[in-house]
């Protein structure tokens, strides 16, 4: 049998050991608990908390998804939020403020820290970016919210506040953002990973870029006035990035993948990516693009759709509507001697993937025939699974470079050297010859998308923006800012088809790779798939030719108080001071 064997202590003996001890002893805290004092004494103090952070920034999933919902892109599915009485408050999310209340925690406690001014507010910048990003996202999903600058307990008053205005919370955004830019010392990061100076002034030229055009296009918030306010910010922290010499645009040996270099490399390409979701399989840290855009039953099988393939440019820089039955043109046709940066978005031509296999369009998984691969691995290894070790571009120079041209554009400052240190090194990289700053407007732009923009730069400013950002997760929220929410219920339009019942080769390898049918042969050829036209999801514009139509037979809907998604209805349950937005008081 084990005996225990206890040790008593007498009461004599303890009061003793009691009286031999100094007072600052027995106020010692625990060793296993965390405070204020013991947390954030040192420089590696705030550099761990610092750390936590990063949980904030987007991740590689999110990113390559973020386009879902926008006018180029077809889905298996139209959104619920574009149904008429599909989309209501209890079936929203993203009220949640726990990530804000550990950057304020920080920001309360961080001059405790036993080191220099200095020290202290290169990481006070780095709280207050991520702040300033929080609070970013939330307007623009939102309009007012309340402003929090200070960590809430349970119990607190203000946790029941009312929604502050946007202009007092984005005017906090910028000073936090601006205190950023003005006091992280960190210089560039060769890695990509790290949040610095760089990243905070590329940050601010996209966040004052959002408020700036959103304001001047949506006078209902009686806010143009200060609009210019934050346009002049945007082109002054982007120009803050193009004169300090650390970036510049990628470029490859081989034209045709200096482009996509960005998107397939696992070591981000550093001298254009600022800020990148870093994917590495030795940490098992891995997106799942190549499974979302290759399968045919596990993600939305999102295609670009024809009226946007349309707006990438000639090699030659002239317009590829221009051209005399562009309308009309098969697929390997229409997408010859195209912008170099098409074939690095869509599969065309002769795409192959690593094992040497053709890889044409695939109509087992595009509705509308423009496949992505812009994201996508060519080894076959991780298509149907998240196994993808490419790293995924958060912040990239070239954004920078859209956000300095659009920004000088909306204030009429938009010269011919801001074009050339912008837009024409943008299409010379994209192989286009002609870069020249253009003097027309392009009537298809304006007809087909912006009807309202006369300037010929800044149709092509959002030229430029819409195809060299393309499924990176800007389009949406750009519509909006723009006021053309309504592009959202633009037809999903396909590559066009001259006669069903068919073959056609869409890749010139003399092989045929799809059929437009109205029923499914009984007799197969192989390696044929047979796309059926059933004229209720899918049909062609003149009945049997003509344009693939997609989802014709569901009605998308937009009123323009969607451009604020409503709070979840049990947040407005649990506190009685806060307002539904317009036109989402229906549960």
């Amino acid at each position: 049998m084990k005996r225990f064997h206890i040790k008593i202590v007498t009461p004599i003996l303890l009061t003793a050991s009691l009286l031999g001890c100094k007072k600052h002893e027995l106020d010692l805290q625990p060793f296993d608990k965390l405070t204020p004092a013991n947390s954030f004494q040192s420089a590696d103090d705030l550099q761990l908390y610092a750390n936590s952070f990063y949980k904030m920034l987007p991740q590689g999933d999110d990113i390559i998804r973020g386009d879902e919902l926008s006018d180029f892109a077809a889905n298996k599915s139209a959104s619920q939020y574009l149904i008429p009485g599909g989309f209501s408050a209890t079936l929203a999310t993203g009220w949640t403020w726990t990530s804000l209340r550990n950057v304020n925690y920080f920001l309360q406690h961080y001059q405790e820290a036993k080191v220099t001014d200095a020290v202290k507010n290169n990481y006070a910048g780095i709280a207050r970016l991520f702040r300033a990003w929080f609070y970013y996202n939330m307007v623009r999903k939102f309009g007012d919210v309340p402003w929090y600058n200070a960590p809430l307990n349970v119990g607190d008053s203000a946790l029941y506040k009312p929604r502050d205005p946007r202009a007092l919370v984005m005017d906090s955004v910028l000073a936090d953002i601006s205190f950023a830019c003005d006091n992280i010392t960190v210089g560039k990061d060769a890695t990509a990973s790290q949040i610095t100076k760089w990243v905070a002034l590329a940050l601010k030229s996209r966040i004052c870029l959002y408020e700036g055009t959103y304001r001047k296009y949506h006078p209902e918030l009686n806010l143009v006035s200060t609009a210019t306010q934050w346009l002049t910010e945007a082109v002054n922290s982007a120009q803050a990035v193009m004169t300090g010499g650390q970036y510049k645009l990628h470029t490859n040996a081989t034209p045709t993948l200096s482009y996509r270099d960005l998107f397939v490399s696992s070591t981000p390409s550093s001298d254009e990516t600022i800020l990148a979701y870093v994917c590495n399989a030795s940490l098992q840290v891995f997106n799942d693009a190549n499974w979302y855009y290759t399968s045919a039953t596990y993600g939305d099988r999102l295609s670009l759709t024809k009226t946007f393939v349309n707006t990438y440019l000639n090699t030659d820089g002239t317009r590829f509507t221009d051209k005399p039955g562009y309308d009309t043109l098969v697929f390997p046709n229409e997408v010859k001697n195209r912008d170099l940066r098409l074939q690095q978005t869509i599969r065309l031509g002769s795409y192959k993937r690593s094992d040497g296999s053709a890889a044409p369009p695939d109509f087992t998984y595009t509705y509308t025939g423009y496949q992505p691969l812009k994201f996508t691995l060519d080894s076959k290894a991780t298509d149907g699974i998240e196994k993808n070790d490419n790293s995924i571009p958060i912040i990239r120079y070239a954004e920078v470079l859209l956000n300095y041209a659009e920004a000088r554009a909306e204030l009429g400052a938009f010269t011919a050297d801001d074009w050339n240190a912008t837009i024409k090194l943008i299409r010379a990289r994209a192989g286009i010859t002609n870069t020249a700053m253009p003097t027309t407007a392009d009537l298809y732009l304006q007809q087909n998308f912006f009807p309202n923009i006369s300037d010929p730069v800044l149709l092509e400013i959002r030229r430029e923006r819409g195809i060299e950002l393309a499924l990176e997760g800007f389009r949406y929220y750009d519509l909006f800012r723009w006021k053309a929410g309504n592009l959202l219920q633009m037809t999903y339009k396909g590559l066009y088809v001259p006669a069903m019942n068919t073959l056609y080769d869409l890749n010139g390898d003399g092989k045929p790779d799809v059929s437009f049918v109205s029923s499914i042969p009984s007799t197969k050829v192989s390696g044929v798939y047979y796309f059926l036209i059933d004229n209720t999801q899918a049909r062609l514009s003149n009945g049997t030719s003509g344009n693939i139509i997609w989802l014709s037979n569901i009605t998308r809907e937009w009123d323009d108080y969607k451009y604020y998604y409503p709070i979840p209805y049990n947040e407005l349950v649990l506190n009685h001071n806060l307002v539904q937005n317009p036109g989402w008081d229906h549960p």
